[in-house]
């Protein structure tokens, strides 16, 4: 598929996919969720891939869904618009099926649906005085793209309750105090601080990394008796694994581990 509002690059372990619209401010189309979930299946295959930062070209990170595409909606009955939702939704949400951890780099305006494509990214970081938001009630729309279900797991009940139901904007710092973002970084450091914990994450055994990844997708929907089963199944093959026999040389040798 030729890319044409994003861009997929690649440096050894750390990939990047940038939204590439900034005209619009990288405002969500159809196209941009057929190009995504078709980077997220690339992705799957190459095998060197071991993180990914997202990232907007330009000045904002997503400004939410395009309102050209919004606006042909009144055109169609509800259960055809509801068709074209799941679809557009499941587009861009396949960055959560990704196998290895996602850091959304939140470079400027993260607002409604864009807010939820960096929610359903695993970590996020962002440039102080981006601005955030799911402003969908300020424009008279019910959230969508997951917003009810990802906000509250990100930020509890209560505060995704406040933002969901005012629809008002807060700054990176404010972000960052409830949780929303892991981390503030002035805008000129941004890119450093998100190469260093995908190096960080890089490093690390990709089979553990994979593995918790998964276990922390499903941890919410999970009893506690669910998820001790899960994380005693993916122990008991790390137990017969390479990863953790170089680990625990690592550690007795006093140097860095070297996973394959």
């Amino acid at each position: 598929m030729n890319y044409e509002q994003i861009a997929l690059s690649h440096d050894g372990p750390i990939s990047e996919l940038v939204l590439s619209r900034p005209e619009v401010r990288n405002a969500m189309s159809e196209r941009m969720g057929r190009e995504i979930a078709d980077a997220v299946d690339k992705l799957g295959e190459r095998r060197e891939t071991r993180v990914l930062l997202v990232r907007g070209a330009g000045k904002a990170f997503a400004a939410g869904g395009d309102f050209k595409y919004i606006e042909q909606r009144a055109a169609d009955a509800p259960e055809r618009n509801r068709q074209l939702m799941m679809r557009f939704y499941r587009l861009f949400l396949a960055i959560r099926e990704l196998g290895v951890p996602s850091i959304a780099v939140i470079n400027g305006a993260a607002v409604g649906a864009g807010l939820c494509f960096a929610a359903a990214c695993d970590i996020r970081l962002a440039a102080r005085g981006a601005k955030l938001g799911a402003n969908f009630v300020r424009i008279g729309l019910h959230p969508g793209m997951a917003a009810t279900y990802l906000l509250p797991r990100i930020v509890g009940p209560a505060k995704a309750s406040e933002l969901l139901l005012t629809g008002k904007m807060i700054d990176a710092d404010e972000a960052a105090r409830i949780g929303l973002v892991n981390a503030v970084h002035e805008p000129d450091q941004l890119d450093g601080a998100a190469r260093e914990m995908a190096q960080q994450i890089a490093s690390a055994s990709p089979l553990a990394v994979a593995r918790t990844k998964h276990t922390l997708l499903g941890t919410l929907e999970r009893s506690l008796s669910a998820t001790l089963e899960r994380e005693a199944y993916a122990q008991s093959l790390d137990y017969n694994g390479e990863d953790l026999a170089e680990g625990i040389r690592a550690f007795n040798e006093k140097r860095e581990p070297r996973f394959s």
